[in-house]
């Protein structure tokens, strides 16, 4: 027999029913070995020399396929087909160096679907590990590591409170703090549009827009005021109109290509709200079960086979009007497409959403690439686009109305494709009446209308990986890990959907764009990736690449050593100064400081990491306040008084870490007045004396607790609100709860809180079913968040997968890993094969 290794238990599981009991199948559960985190795993001097480690999580599976080996000749690496499973695989056939002596033998096979028709046919056509393309990986591992432990520590020294730099991340993160000036920057322009309703003959309606105004075509500015509108009004007004021409025009629309990594990303997130490492586990999870092909891609084109059957299946369901002549053809436009395999499809075309049992992200994200690869293959839409210009006898005045009549709906009868910023044409939806050259237009309201141009818009996940795309950043197996670490790292967060730099980020974008400006620029970035392409294509000597990175790299490292972090600070501030001090309404300096009127603000850092503003009259003055507040705006840091309570004056104030409220000013007596923070969604616009006084009075005491009589009380705390009996804190889901919670509601929350916390036993959230080995299998909610449980076997739930759409097969495979690390428990866990299992495991980062 043969060892089969493969990355996951469900890949594995999968596998497994094709090849039969002729194989072992095992799973490594992804990487087996990484650089040690620490310094000189990568060493320059001893060219470019990698220290590797088995970690330890990995050790017991590298045992597991090395004791398969003593009676297996043969060792089968079917890691996945690209530049990450060809690592994996060279990864494994060195871990597993001492146990494959004397004559054994290792092949690698890969394969773009998990059906059975593909693993046979990549059975038959074994090869050896790809040396190049294990190249591409090492130079960009060694990259990663070398910037990351060299550029981070820099970071950390001259940048208080910033965490680390990455070398993809960091540009990624530049375009979103540069998105943020942009918006920032924008002024907007005033203009003004006049819409007519005008009817037919035969008393049908339609809308009409004005176009040409003094027998000249209208720019979009040309009505600039209100008072434009209003003669231009007046001139539609005092006119007779008629049409003056009518003009039908066919069009087609042809439909898009199928999927690859970054379009399907793109789509998951327009249509679903899906961000790229959602999508990416979604995918993940319907390749290893077979349903779809490999899912990091740049290619679009279908196997011919692929074709012709989602040819059959359209003909099927829809009839032989919407098949094409002939199959559609897609070329990769990418510049590099190094991992361009076929496209995203389902292996099996007549496999539609419904026939199968899937959870709800899996479905969705199925269903979606189903309708696309469909569609793609389907024939063009047909449709009719209508102009009709109504005007004056005298050519002074002309109105355009236009729209679209769909004659034959193709591909649209099954998918179109999402949108993201652009601005929609609602024209394009109109259906127009009968409208007949020379005939009176009847005018029944005409109405001016003012518009204000519109900045650009914050990136989304979808748009930015589009954009990270369009620049060649990265590549299929990292768009995912990219855009999720910026926003781990708190330099990026998601509002809405928007990604939106928050003030760390800010700064590290400001440091490096002033001190390694080369590092983040988009085309030595783009063509670093491109060098990266060349190695796995055999063109590049890899440590040729590593070696001219280095010797600039450590030029610039060093350039920064005798960098004072006052020197910093104020390139800094001078960078983001357009963000930090945006101009008063009142006209005066931004910098004066609004508490003594003399100091001039600059930035600072905090002994605790971080930064805020604050005035140069320090100690005298102590104005402070944050960089920016959630909408990037001073917190609403105007300093006011709210009132006075008790003879002393109610402040409201903007500190480092956000706006408060405070009773009185500091004195020598009193150096540290009572203040409270405002509540996350509390703006400070809203903030009136009674609020205040509010917040000034937590923690605020409810009563004597029946059992005990010891005071209960209720607060807002470092981890929002609660409410206080002796040592025990139960959190409270709203902050306006605090004010109003009653004795009941909180001895109740209390009770609550001693369940979970171990006095009795918790209630599950969900039952999926009986162990094999006998017992129930439960979803429950725990202190560190969700997990299933068997018999004395807790297993935490990952991130990606939440309480409602966990399965019985995914939780045995939790439930099998977690025993296997303890022992066990009470009862022998599942077999190797079948039941060792859980999701596969991330692939490295960029």
């Amino acid at each position: 027999m043969a060892v089969v290794v493969v990355e996951s238990p469900a890949k594995a599981k999968t596998i497994n029913k094709y090849l039969g009991s002729d194989y072992t199948v095992l799973a490594s559960y992804g990487h087996v070995r990484d650089l040690p985190p620490k310094d000189g795993s990568v060493d320059p001097d001893a060219g470019f020399d990698m220290k590797w480690e088995v970690a330890s999580d990995s050790k017991k599976h590298v045992r597991a396929i090395a004791e398969a080996l003593k009676s297996d000749d043969t060792l089968i690496l079917a890691t996945d087909p690209d530049r990450e499973g060809e690592a994996i695989s060279w990864h494994l056939k060195e871990a597993l160096a001492s146990s494959l002596k004397k004559g054994k033998t290792v092949r690698r096979v890969t394969f773009n679907a998990i059906t059975k028709s593909a693993v046979s046919e990549a059975m038959a056509h074994p090869r050896d590990v790809d040396g190049p393309l294990v190249e591409a990986y090492l130079a960009r591992r060694a990259l990663d590591y070398l910037v990351g432990f060299n550029l981070s520590p820099v970071l950390w020294r001259k940048l208080p409170g910033a965490k680390s730099a990455g070398r993809v991340q960091s540009v990624c993160l530049r375009l979103i703090v540069e998105r943020e000036m942009e918006i920032e920057a924008f002024r907007a322009r005033e203009y003004w549009s006049v819409t007519a309703t005008l009817a037919t003959p035969r008393g049908q309606e339609y809308q009409a827009r004005l176009t040409v105004l003094g027998g000249k075509k209208l720019d979009k500015y040309d009505l600039a005021n209100e008072t434009a509108a209003e003669l231009a009004v007046q001139a539609i007004t005092s006119r007779d109109l008629t049409v003056k021409s009518v003009e039908a025009k066919p069009a087609n629309r042809n439909p898009y290509a199928p999927f690859m990594t970054s379009t399907l990303q793109q789509e998951a997130s327009r249509k679903f709200g899906m961000g790229a490492k959602a999508c990416m586990s979604a995918a993940q999870r319907l390749y290893e079960a077979g349903h779809i092909t490999y899912m990091r891609t740049d290619g679009i084109d279908m196997a011919p086979e692929a074709v012709m059957a989602a040819r059959d299946e359209i003909k099927r369901r829809f009839g032989a009007d919407y098949v094409p002549d002939s199959p559609r053809m897609y070329k990769n436009k990418a510049k590099n497409a190094q991992e361009a395999h076929e496209c995203i499809r389902p292996t099996d075309m007549g496999m539609s959403p419904d026939k199968l049992k899937l959870a709800d992200d899996q479905r969705k994200l199925y269903d979606l690439i189903w309708k696309r690869t469909l569609a793609s293959q389907m024939a063009a839409a047909r449709l009719e686009r209508t102009t009709v210009d109504v005007g004056s006898a005298d050519g002074q005045v002309v109105l355009r109305a236009t729209g679209q009549v769909v004659m034959f709906d193709g591909f649209l009868k099954v998918y179109d494709e999402g949108r993201d910023d652009a601005v929609i044409d609602e024209d394009d939806d109109n259906r127009l009446p009968q409208i007949m050259e020379g005939e009176k237009a009847d005018k029944r309201k005409i109405a001016p209308e003012q518009h204000f141009t519109q900045p650009p818009p914050r990136y989304t996940e979808a748009t930015l990986v589009k954009r990270m795309e369009e620049l060649g950043i990265g590549r299929p197996s990292t768009y995912a890990s990219i855009v999720t670490t910026i926003q781990d790292r708190d330099y990026v967060r998601k509002d809405k959907n928007r990604l939106i730099p928050e003030d760390k980020g800010r700064l590290v974008t400001a440091f490096l764009t002033n001190f390694f400006r080369r590092y983040v620029e988009y085309d030595f970035t783009a063509d670093l990736e491109n060098e990266l392409d060349e190695i796995s294509a055999g063109d590049r000597n890899y440590k040729e690449v590593l070696a001219r990175f280095w010797r600039d790299f450590t030029a610039a490292i060093a350039e920064t050593a005798d960098l004072r972090i006052g020197e910093v600070l104020e390139k800094i501030d001078e960078f983001l100064a357009p963000h930090l001090y945006p101009p008063r309404e009142d006209g005066s300096d931004p910098r004066i400081c609004p508490t003594c009127g003399e100091g001039r603000l600059n930035l600072k850092t905090a002994r605790s990491g971080g930064a805020f503003i604050g005035c140069s009259n320090y100690p005298n003055c102590r104005y402070t306040r944050a960089l920016s507040g959630a909408n990037g705006e001073d917190n609403g840091a105007a300093e006011r008084v709210l009132g006075e309570d008790g003879g002393q004056e109610i402040w409201l104030k903007s500190g480092r870490f956000g706006p408060y409220v405070q009773r009185g000013e500091a004195t020598d007596e009193t150096p540290k007045p009572p203040r409270a923070s405002l509540p996350k969604g509390w703006s400070p616009d809203d903030i009136d004396l009674e609020k205040a006084l509010t917040l000034l009075s937590l923690p605020r005491e409810i009563g004597p607790h029946p059992d005990d009589g010891e005071m209960i009380e209720a607060g807002i705390g470092r981890y929002g609100p609660y409410v206080k009996h002796g040592r025990i804190y139960a959190n409270l889901p709203e902050v306006d709860e605090v004010f109003t919670i009653g004795m009941n509601r909180a001895v109740e929350v209390l009770a609550e809180k001693a369940t979970r916390t171990g006095r009795t036993a918790p209630a599950a959230l969900r039952d999926l079913g009986e162990h094999p080995d006998g017992g129930p299998i439960q979803v429950m909610s725990g202190r560190y968040g969700p997990y299933v449980k068997w018999e004395k076997v807790n297993a935490t739930l990952p991130k990606e997968i939440t309480p409602e759409a966990v399965t019985l097969e995914q939780a045995l495979e939790l439930i099998a890993e977690k025993a296997a690390k303890k022992g066990g428990g009470r009862k022998k866990a599942a077999p190797k094969k079948t039941a060792a299992k859980k999701p596969a495991a991330k692939k490295s980062p960029d």
